[in-house]
Protein backbone atom coordinates (compact mmCIF):
# COMPACT_ATOMS: atom_id res chain seq x y z
CA UNK A 1 0.00 0.00 0.00
CA UNK A 2 1.47 4.02 -0.88
CA UNK A 3 -0.18 6.83 0.06
CA UNK A 4 0.10 9.79 -2.63
CA UNK A 5 -0.95 13.31 -2.48
CA UNK A 6 -3.47 14.40 -5.09
CA UNK A 7 -0.74 16.81 -6.83
CA UNK A 8 -1.83 17.12 -10.83
CA UNK A 9 -5.78 17.01 -12.79
CA UNK A 10 -5.53 13.37 -13.29
CA UNK A 11 -5.50 12.74 -9.32
CA UNK A 12 -8.29 14.90 -8.17
CA UNK A 13 -10.02 12.96 -10.82
CA UNK A 14 -9.36 9.56 -9.24
CA UNK A 15 -10.18 11.08 -5.72
CA UNK A 16 -13.39 12.53 -6.69
CA UNK A 17 -14.75 9.27 -8.59
CA UNK A 18 -13.79 6.98 -6.13
CA UNK A 19 -16.88 6.97 -4.08
CA UNK A 20 -19.22 6.49 -7.07
CA UNK A 21 -17.12 2.67 -6.73
CA UNK A 22 -17.10 2.32 -3.43
CA UNK A 23 -20.92 2.54 -2.92
CA UNK A 24 -22.34 1.11 -6.12
CA UNK A 25 -23.59 -1.80 -3.96
CA UNK A 26 -24.87 0.20 -1.35
CA UNK A 27 -28.33 0.59 -1.06
CA UNK A 28 -28.28 3.69 1.13
CA UNK A 29 -25.53 5.78 -0.32
CA UNK A 30 -26.87 8.60 -2.34
CA UNK A 31 -24.32 9.36 -5.62
CA UNK A 32 -23.54 13.50 -5.65
CA UNK A 33 -24.18 15.06 -8.93
CA UNK A 34 -20.40 14.95 -9.85
CA UNK A 35 -20.83 18.51 -11.27
CA UNK A 36 -21.67 19.89 -7.55
CA UNK A 37 -18.64 17.54 -6.28
CA UNK A 38 -16.50 18.47 -8.41
CA UNK A 39 -17.04 22.36 -7.55
CA UNK A 40 -16.24 21.88 -3.95
CA UNK A 41 -12.82 21.29 -4.65
CA UNK A 42 -12.46 24.39 -6.99
CA UNK A 43 -11.16 27.29 -5.41
CA UNK A 44 -12.95 29.41 -7.88
CA UNK A 45 -16.13 27.78 -7.30
CA UNK A 46 -15.47 27.42 -3.34
CA UNK A 47 -14.95 30.38 -1.66
CA UNK A 48 -14.09 28.35 1.65
CA UNK A 49 -10.81 27.06 0.15
CA UNK A 50 -9.64 30.58 0.09
CA UNK A 51 -9.13 30.65 3.57
CA UNK A 52 -7.82 26.94 3.87
CA UNK A 53 -4.47 25.49 3.58
CA UNK A 54 -5.74 21.88 2.62
CA UNK A 55 -3.90 18.26 0.62
CA UNK A 56 -5.34 15.22 -0.19
CA UNK A 57 -3.91 12.13 -0.70
CA UNK A 58 -5.20 8.45 -2.21
CA UNK A 59 -4.28 5.39 -1.01
CA UNK A 60 -3.26 2.38 -3.86
CA UNK A 61 -2.53 -0.99 -3.33
CA UNK A 62 -0.41 -1.93 -6.61
CA UNK A 63 -2.46 -0.01 -9.02
CA UNK A 64 -5.74 -0.35 -7.09
CA UNK A 65 -7.39 2.53 -5.63
CA UNK A 66 -8.17 1.87 -2.17
CA UNK A 67 -8.95 4.97 0.06
CA UNK A 68 -8.57 8.68 0.25
CA UNK A 69 -8.83 11.25 2.65
CA UNK A 70 -8.77 15.68 2.68
CA UNK A 71 -6.46 16.87 5.59
CA UNK A 72 -6.81 20.53 6.32
CA UNK A 73 -6.63 23.54 8.25
CA UNK A 74 -9.15 26.65 7.99
CA UNK A 75 -7.34 29.76 8.71
CA UNK A 76 -10.51 31.37 9.70
CA UNK A 77 -12.33 29.50 12.16
CA UNK A 78 -8.70 28.76 13.93
CA UNK A 79 -8.67 32.50 14.18
CA UNK A 80 -11.86 32.16 15.26
CA UNK A 81 -11.32 29.31 17.95
CA UNK A 82 -8.25 30.97 19.29
CA UNK A 83 -6.22 27.43 18.45
CA UNK A 84 -5.08 25.67 15.71
CA UNK A 85 -7.38 22.40 15.26
CA UNK A 86 -6.64 20.00 12.27
CA UNK A 87 -9.44 18.45 10.00
CA UNK A 88 -10.13 15.80 8.46
CA UNK A 89 -12.62 14.51 6.01
CA UNK A 90 -13.71 13.21 2.55
CA UNK A 91 -12.71 9.75 4.22
CA UNK A 92 -13.32 6.96 2.19
CA UNK A 93 -11.78 3.37 2.52
CA UNK A 94 -11.96 -0.13 1.82
CA UNK A 95 -12.64 -2.57 5.19
CA UNK A 96 -8.99 -2.69 6.43
CA UNK A 97 -7.90 -1.52 9.46
CA UNK A 98 -4.18 -1.26 7.93
CA UNK A 99 -6.07 0.73 5.01
CA UNK A 100 -7.24 3.19 7.12
CA UNK A 101 -4.49 3.98 9.56
CA UNK A 102 -2.20 4.57 6.39
CA UNK A 103 -4.51 7.01 5.33
CA UNK A 104 -5.03 9.14 8.80
CA UNK A 105 -1.22 8.65 9.12
CA UNK A 106 -0.79 10.92 6.71
CA UNK A 107 -3.20 13.24 7.41
CA UNK A 108 -1.71 13.71 10.91
CA UNK A 109 1.88 14.04 9.83
CA UNK A 110 0.45 16.55 6.75
CA UNK A 111 -1.39 18.73 10.08
CA UNK A 112 1.46 18.08 12.76
CA UNK A 113 3.66 20.01 9.76
CA UNK A 114 1.05 23.13 9.53
CA UNK A 115 1.60 23.26 13.78
CA UNK A 116 -1.74 21.44 14.57
CA UNK A 117 -2.13 20.24 17.72
CA UNK A 118 -5.14 18.59 17.49
CA UNK A 119 -7.08 16.29 14.90
CA UNK A 120 -10.77 16.95 14.40
CA UNK A 121 -13.33 15.05 11.79
CA UNK A 122 -15.08 14.41 9.76
CA UNK A 123 -15.55 17.85 8.47
CA UNK A 124 -16.04 18.94 5.10
CA UNK A 125 -15.35 22.13 2.69
CA UNK A 126 -19.01 23.09 3.13
CA UNK A 127 -20.68 24.57 5.78
CA UNK A 128 -21.99 22.47 8.77
CA UNK A 129 -21.63 19.32 6.33
CA UNK A 130 -19.93 17.03 9.75
CA UNK A 131 -19.97 14.11 11.29
CA UNK A 132 -20.14 10.48 11.16
CA UNK A 133 -22.77 8.87 10.80
CA UNK A 134 -22.89 6.76 14.30
CA UNK A 135 -26.62 5.59 14.62
CA UNK A 136 -29.40 5.71 11.62
CA UNK A 137 -27.35 4.64 8.50
CA UNK A 138 -31.30 3.63 6.87
CA UNK A 139 -33.21 5.56 5.81
CA UNK A 140 -30.96 7.28 3.28
CA UNK A 141 -29.58 10.59 3.93
CA UNK A 142 -31.49 13.72 3.17
CA UNK A 143 -29.37 16.82 1.69
CA UNK A 144 -25.92 17.71 2.66
CA UNK A 145 -26.20 14.77 4.80
CA UNK A 146 -22.70 12.90 5.20
CA UNK A 147 -23.26 9.36 5.18
CA UNK A 148 -20.57 6.17 5.43
CA UNK A 149 -20.61 2.62 6.36
CA UNK A 150 -20.92 1.92 10.18
CA UNK A 151 -17.13 0.17 9.99
CA UNK A 152 -15.34 3.69 9.98
CA UNK A 153 -16.33 4.56 13.19
CA UNK A 154 -14.79 1.27 14.12
CA UNK A 155 -11.37 2.76 12.53
CA UNK A 156 -12.19 6.24 14.08
CA UNK A 157 -12.23 4.60 17.78
CA UNK A 158 -8.94 2.15 16.95
CA UNK A 159 -7.07 4.85 16.04
CA UNK A 160 -7.19 6.67 19.23
CA UNK A 161 -9.79 9.18 18.83
CA UNK A 162 -12.66 10.33 20.73
CA UNK A 163 -16.15 11.54 20.89
CA UNK A 164 -16.04 15.39 21.15
CA UNK A 165 -19.48 16.33 20.18
CA UNK A 166 -22.97 14.35 18.76
CA UNK A 167 -25.20 15.49 16.62
CA UNK A 168 -28.62 14.60 16.51
CA UNK A 169 -31.83 14.40 14.08
CA UNK A 170 -35.38 13.48 14.21
CA UNK A 171 -38.08 13.05 11.84
CA UNK A 172 -41.84 13.58 11.75
CA UNK A 173 -44.24 11.47 9.03
CA UNK A 174 -47.72 12.76 8.60
CA UNK A 175 -48.14 8.82 6.90
CA UNK A 176 -47.24 7.66 10.34
CA UNK A 177 -49.85 10.08 11.67
CA UNK A 178 -47.64 12.90 13.13
CA UNK A 179 -49.73 15.85 14.53
CA UNK A 180 -47.86 18.79 16.45
CA UNK A 181 -49.32 18.27 19.65
CA UNK A 182 -52.26 19.89 20.98
CA UNK A 183 -50.56 21.63 23.58
CA UNK A 184 -48.10 23.13 21.00
CA UNK A 185 -51.09 24.76 19.13
CA UNK A 186 -52.53 26.36 22.41
CA UNK A 187 -48.76 27.61 23.45
CA UNK A 188 -47.75 29.33 20.06
CA UNK A 189 -51.17 31.07 19.68
CA UNK A 190 -50.48 33.01 23.39
CA UNK A 191 -46.52 33.47 22.09
CA UNK A 192 -47.85 35.13 19.10
CA UNK A 193 -50.56 37.22 20.68
CA UNK A 194 -48.14 37.78 23.81
CA UNK A 195 -44.84 39.30 22.03
CA UNK A 196 -46.88 40.67 18.93
CA UNK A 197 -44.85 38.06 16.47
CA UNK A 198 -46.14 37.34 13.17
CA UNK A 199 -44.78 35.05 10.18
CA UNK A 200 -43.74 35.75 6.75
CA UNK A 201 -42.55 33.69 4.09
CA UNK A 202 -39.35 34.29 2.30
CA UNK A 203 -39.85 36.27 -0.46
CA UNK A 204 -38.11 35.21 -3.57
CA UNK A 205 -38.20 38.24 -5.96
CA UNK A 206 -35.96 39.64 -3.05
CA UNK A 207 -33.81 36.74 -2.55
CA UNK A 208 -30.25 38.46 -2.25
CA UNK A 209 -31.71 40.93 0.43
CA UNK A 210 -33.70 38.05 2.05
CA UNK A 211 -30.48 36.13 2.28
CA UNK A 212 -28.43 38.66 4.00
CA UNK A 213 -31.20 38.68 6.39
CA UNK A 214 -30.70 34.98 7.25
CA UNK A 215 -27.12 35.69 7.77
CA UNK A 216 -27.42 38.39 9.80
CA UNK A 217 -29.97 36.64 12.14
CA UNK A 218 -27.97 33.16 12.09
CA UNK A 219 -24.88 35.18 13.35
CA UNK A 220 -26.80 36.46 15.74
CA UNK A 221 -28.38 33.68 16.69
CA UNK A 222 -25.92 30.68 16.58
CA UNK A 223 -22.49 32.37 17.17
CA UNK A 224 -21.99 30.65 20.57
CA UNK A 225 -22.94 26.87 18.88
CA UNK A 226 -20.45 24.71 19.47
CA UNK A 227 -18.56 24.60 16.03
CA UNK A 228 -19.66 27.87 14.81
CA UNK A 229 -16.77 29.70 13.11
CA UNK A 230 -17.76 33.18 10.77
CA UNK A 231 -18.54 32.57 7.38
CA UNK A 232 -17.23 35.06 4.94
CA UNK A 233 -19.94 37.24 2.58
CA UNK A 234 -18.58 35.26 -0.69
CA UNK A 235 -19.13 31.75 1.18
CA UNK A 236 -23.11 33.25 1.94
CA UNK A 237 -23.21 34.09 -1.79
CA UNK A 238 -21.91 30.91 -3.02
CA UNK A 239 -24.04 28.79 -0.63
CA UNK A 240 -27.41 31.07 -1.73
CA UNK A 241 -26.71 31.20 -5.33
CA UNK A 242 -26.49 26.78 -5.35
CA UNK A 243 -29.80 27.09 -3.43
CA UNK A 244 -32.21 29.37 -5.47
CA UNK A 245 -33.22 26.74 -7.79
CA UNK A 246 -34.67 25.07 -4.89
CA UNK A 247 -35.72 27.52 -2.63
CA UNK A 248 -39.35 27.64 -1.76
CA UNK A 249 -40.99 30.58 -0.61
CA UNK A 250 -43.02 28.41 1.88
CA UNK A 251 -40.35 26.88 3.13
CA UNK A 252 -38.08 29.74 4.77
CA UNK A 253 -40.46 31.57 6.93
CA UNK A 254 -39.39 35.02 9.27
CA UNK A 255 -40.60 35.61 12.55
CA UNK A 256 -41.34 39.46 12.34
CA UNK A 257 -42.11 41.50 15.85
CA UNK A 258 -44.61 44.11 15.85
CA UNK A 259 -42.13 46.43 14.50
CA UNK A 260 -41.77 44.72 11.38
CA UNK A 261 -37.79 43.61 12.48
CA UNK A 262 -36.93 40.28 11.74
CA UNK A 263 -36.09 37.99 14.76
CA UNK A 264 -36.16 34.35 13.71
CA UNK A 265 -36.17 31.75 10.78
CA UNK A 266 -36.63 28.47 9.68
CA UNK A 267 -35.47 27.19 6.78
CA UNK A 268 -36.25 23.79 5.14
CA UNK A 269 -34.74 22.36 1.82
CA UNK A 270 -36.70 20.11 -0.05
CA UNK A 271 -34.99 16.33 0.01
CA UNK A 272 -33.65 16.10 -3.60
CA UNK A 273 -31.61 13.21 -2.69
CA UNK A 274 -34.84 11.41 -2.98
CA UNK A 275 -34.47 12.86 -6.90
CA UNK A 276 -30.64 12.45 -6.79
CA UNK A 277 -30.69 8.39 -5.78
CA UNK A 278 -31.30 7.43 -9.42
CA UNK A 279 -29.52 9.95 -11.43
CA UNK A 280 -25.64 7.89 -10.56
CA UNK A 281 -24.32 11.58 -10.32
CA UNK A 282 -24.90 12.83 -13.46
CA UNK A 283 -27.34 15.41 -14.72
CA UNK A 284 -27.10 14.31 -18.51
CA UNK A 285 -28.70 13.24 -20.83
CA UNK A 286 -31.87 12.57 -18.91
CA UNK A 287 -30.83 14.01 -15.19
CA UNK A 288 -31.78 17.48 -15.69
CA UNK A 289 -35.01 16.53 -16.66
CA UNK A 290 -35.51 14.43 -13.39
CA UNK A 291 -35.05 17.15 -11.53
CA UNK A 292 -36.82 19.46 -12.79
CA UNK A 293 -40.00 17.10 -13.39
CA UNK A 294 -39.86 15.46 -10.11
CA UNK A 295 -38.89 19.00 -7.65
CA UNK A 296 -42.05 19.76 -7.59
CA UNK A 297 -43.78 16.82 -6.28
CA UNK A 298 -41.30 16.61 -3.52
CA UNK A 299 -42.90 16.01 0.13
CA UNK A 300 -39.67 14.97 1.61
CA UNK A 301 -37.90 17.70 3.56
CA UNK A 302 -34.82 18.76 5.59
CA UNK A 303 -35.20 21.00 8.10
CA UNK A 304 -31.93 22.56 7.15
CA UNK A 305 -31.62 25.66 10.32
CA UNK A 306 -33.39 27.50 12.80
CA UNK A 307 -32.54 30.66 14.75
CA UNK A 308 -33.87 33.04 17.31
CA UNK A 309 -32.04 36.40 18.03
CA UNK A 310 -30.78 36.07 21.82
CA UNK A 311 -33.52 38.33 22.87
CA UNK A 312 -36.33 35.67 21.90
CA UNK A 313 -34.24 32.97 22.90
CA UNK A 314 -36.44 31.00 25.84
CA UNK A 315 -39.73 32.27 24.52
CA UNK A 316 -41.23 29.15 22.25
CA UNK A 317 -40.60 31.45 19.31
CA UNK A 318 -38.52 28.09 17.90
CA UNK A 319 -42.33 26.60 18.76
CA UNK A 320 -43.69 29.12 16.69
CA UNK A 321 -41.61 28.95 13.27
CA UNK A 322 -41.89 24.72 13.29
CA UNK A 323 -45.61 24.80 13.76
CA UNK A 324 -46.15 27.73 10.82
CA UNK A 325 -42.77 25.58 8.74
CA UNK A 326 -45.04 22.92 9.64
CA UNK A 327 -48.54 23.88 8.73
CA UNK A 328 -46.60 26.07 5.60
CA UNK A 329 -45.28 22.17 4.00
CA UNK A 330 -47.87 20.04 5.27
CA UNK A 331 -49.63 17.38 2.99
CA UNK A 332 -50.71 14.17 3.56
CA UNK A 333 -47.52 12.62 2.46
CA UNK A 334 -45.07 15.00 4.26
CA UNK A 335 -41.72 13.65 5.87
CA UNK A 336 -39.20 15.81 7.39
CA UNK A 337 -35.91 15.44 9.16
CA UNK A 338 -34.89 17.94 11.30
CA UNK A 339 -30.81 17.36 10.58
CA UNK A 340 -29.36 18.28 13.32
CA UNK A 341 -29.02 19.75 17.15
CA UNK A 342 -26.19 19.60 19.22
CA UNK A 343 -26.37 17.14 21.98
CA UNK A 344 -26.41 19.28 24.43
CA UNK A 345 -28.93 22.15 22.97
CA UNK A 346 -30.99 21.44 25.72
CA UNK A 347 -33.43 23.94 25.07
CA UNK A 348 -33.69 23.18 21.37
CA UNK A 349 -33.59 19.03 21.93
CA UNK A 350 -36.74 19.80 25.00
CA UNK A 351 -38.69 21.83 22.03
CA UNK A 352 -37.96 18.87 19.73
CA UNK A 353 -39.06 16.39 22.18
CA UNK A 354 -42.48 18.54 23.05
CA UNK A 355 -43.36 18.84 19.56
CA UNK A 356 -43.42 15.02 19.72
CA UNK A 357 -40.72 14.32 16.60
CA UNK A 358 -38.95 10.61 16.12
CA UNK A 359 -35.34 10.16 16.71
CA UNK A 360 -33.57 8.92 13.71
CA UNK A 361 -29.83 9.59 13.75
CA UNK A 362 -26.88 10.36 15.58
CA UNK A 363 -23.77 11.76 13.98
CA UNK A 364 -20.10 11.97 15.56
CA UNK A 365 -17.31 14.26 15.54
CA UNK A 366 -14.18 12.78 16.52
CA UNK A 367 -11.02 14.40 18.10
CA UNK A 368 -7.80 13.39 19.33
CA UNK A 369 -4.51 15.27 20.27
CA UNK A 370 -1.53 14.55 17.70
Amino acid sequence: MQVQAVQDKKALDTFLEFPYDHYKNDPYWVPPLRVDIRNQFNVKKNPFLRHCDYQLFLLKNNDSVIGRIAAFEDNLASEFWGEQIGLFGYFECIPDQEAAFELLNAAQKWLLEKGCMRMRGPWSFVSQEWGSVVEGFSPSPVIMGPYNPPYYNDFYTSYNFKKVKDLLCWYISAEEGYQIPERILKLTDRVAERYQVSIRPLNLKNYDSEVRTIMDLSNRSIIENWGYSPVTDEEVESMAEELRPIAQSKAVLFAVDQNGREIGFAIALPDINVLLKSLGGRLFPFGIFKLLLGLPRLTQYRMFALGVVPEYQGKAIDSLLYRALHESLFSSNLWMEINYVLEDNWPMINAIKKLGATPLRRYRIFEMEI
